[in-house]
This record gives C-alpha cells, structure tokens and sequence, in this order.
C-alpha cells in the first residue's frame, strides 16, 4: 500500500457508511430511488429528486465522461508534494450523477472534456477505498 500519511481521508457517517463499505470491496454503489427511479451521488436518506425515502444501493457500471476537470500544479499540503501535478474532475456516471474525483493513469496533460474514464479503486487504509477514475481503454464498454 502506497504511504498516505497526512493526507486528507473521509469520515465516515450514518448516510455514507454503507457506501465507503460497498467501496472497500471495490463496488461503486448507487442510491436508486424505487419510487422515482433516479440514481443519486453522493449517498443521502432522501431522494434529491422526490424526496422518497425508498432507496436502495444498486452496482454502478463504473464508467462515464469527464465533464470538468483541472490540473493541480501546486500540492495542497506537503502530504501530497510528490504527487503534483494530478486532476480533480467531475465525472458524470453513465447512470447519471456527476462524481469528484482524480483521473490517474494517464498524463494529466491529456485529460479532456468528454473523456470516457472507468473506476478504479485506490486503497488508502484498510477501512477507507478511494474510488478514482483513468481512461476507459479502446473497446471497452
């Protein structure tokens, strides 16, 4: 495991505890609402679309298109130094929501609008699975 001490890692809540656990296996989950049937991102107890409380988690293809993105040339913090420059996107999933995340895998150069990019999954403890997203490989669905 890469060292990712002093870097920023999520806590956990009541409303996102299902989905950083779904993460730790390397499943990107989705909330669907049953009544509505939107997908949502980021993990809610209420529908954004309704206001139904009847969600569930359903598996995520995993793949979607850059919509923004930017390259960060300068680190945050020291923790992350060595890891400039890197990308901060918004993704949006092929099943609608838009996710922040880091496109990795690629020259952060070649990162565009329209990109299509897939999850990956980037352990950074044992409890806390960041899922990242690099370029979708020609063919790929």
């Amino acid at each position: 495991m890469a060292d990712y001490q002093g870097k920023f890692l999520p806590r956990p809540g009541p409303e996102t505890e299902s989905w950083w656990e779904h993460c730790r296996a390397h499943r990107l989950m989705l909330q669907r609402c049953s009544g509505c049937g939107q997908h949502q991102f980021y993990p809610r107890v209420v529908c954004a679309s309704c206001g139904g409380g009847q969600l569930e988690w359903q598996p995520s293809a995993g793949q979607g298109s850059v919509q923004t993105y930017t390259i960060c040339r300068l680190p945050v913090a020291e923790a992350y130094a060595a890891d400039v420059p890197y990308v901060v996107a918004l993704v949006r999933l092929d099943e609608g929501p838009v996710m922040m995340c880091n496109v990795i895998g690629c020259d952060p150069d070649s990162v565009a609008v329209g990109m299509p990019v897939e999850v990956v999954f980037e352990d950074r403890t044992d409890e806390i699975s960041m899922p990242q997203f690099r370029p979708r490989q020609a063919g790929d669905a």
